[in-house]
């Protein structure tokens, strides 16, 4: 939080002082009390004494005046607001490690099924696109708001040689540029995941520099835990995903890095960058907001006055 009229916060001294002198003449009222008064005439004849009640008309008090100091500050802080518009590019690794079972079931069927809900939670006016990619990559849906043709496009998913991140990149940045045709472009994110490193294609320096380039922001997901294996040509492969190269990829660009190994953690992942999509950060004057607080807290002190002791504060 900061405020744009940060001199009226010294009259927060008033304040501190005003609760000083409230603690010094309550610690004089009890030692009046127990010094002219015999205890148990004054138990007799003093009404029942109200206990904590009696400090909470001041505490409002004390507590409406420091709102009004803080309002006349000016606050502002950041918030968080809905995107209007936004195209999103979810670009998934389908290489022949994908079907390792280090994540049950398998990776691909934990992808498929994060990816779904991922592309299921995202504001319905935000066109998304589906990205597949092994040793070649291909826009398999453009950027739409047709929910059921993305989600559809996972059934139809074949396991392929290779790992074509960087191609990957570029086909994603292809679907934002199909997609855009007009004169005030929505901001477009690119979410990729793989579970391997680059073996074919655009080297990952190069597509990460045209993303950038392009103000096209890649997240990525370094998916599959270290030791997972998988099955190729008859043999039994290790198959970790390269976490430096896809870390590079989201630096160079302008978005995050990710890394999950199991399935609920790849959802979480999922879940957070739907967070970060759909909304953007501002900052936003709250004097409103801290005004109202103020007001309601000098109604409640007025209430309670009334209430306990039949006069205003």
């Amino acid at each position: 939080m900061r405020f744009l009229a940060p001199g009226w916060l010294a009259l927060l001294a008033a304040v501190a002082v005003l609760i000083v002198a409230y603690v010094v003449v309550q610690r004089r009222r009890s030692r009046y009390a127990v010094r002219f008064a015999a205890l148990p005439l004054l138990e007799r004849v003093m009404p029942r004494e109200p206990g904590w009640r009696r400090h909470v008309p001041a505490v409002a008090f004390l507590l409406t005046v420091a709102g009004l100091v803080l309002g006349m500050a000016r606050p502002v802080m950041e918030v968080q607001v809905p995107r209007e518009r936004a195209t999103i590019v979810v670009a998934v690794d389908v290489s022949m490690s994908m079907g390792a079972q280090d994540v049950a079931p398998s990776r691909i069927a934990a992808a498929v099924t994060a990816a779904r809900e991922f592309v299921a939670e995202l504001p319905e006016a935000f066109p998304v696109g589906l990205v597949l990619f092994s040793g070649t990559s291909a826009v398999t849906v453009p950027p739409t708001p047709d929910r059921a043709a993305v989600t559809a496009a996972f059934d139809r998913i074949s396991l392929g040689p290779g790992t074509a991140i960087g191609d990957a990149v570029l086909a994603s940045l292809d679907a934002v540029r199909g997609s855009d045709a007009g004169a005030a472009p929505p901001p477009a994110r690119v979410v990729l995941l793989s579970d391997g490193a680059n073996t074919t294609g655009t080297p990952i320096p190069d597509a990460a520099a045209e993303a950038a380039a392009a103000g096209v922001p890649v997240s990525t997901i370094a998916y599959g835990t270290p030791t997972g294996t998988a099955t190729i040509d008859g043999d039994s492969v290790r198959v970790p995903a390269d976490v430096e190269a896809l870390a590079g990829l989201a630096e160079g660009s302008g978005g995050l890095a990710y890394r999950a190994e199991t399935a609920a953690e790849l959802e979480a992942v999922y879940a957070d960058i739907g967070s970060s999509i759909g909304f953007r950060t501002e900052e936003r004057e709250v004097t409103s907001a801290v005004l109202a607080l103020a007001l309601l807290t000098a109604f409640a002190a007025a209430a309670g006055s009334l209430a306990w002791f039949s006069r205003l504060p």
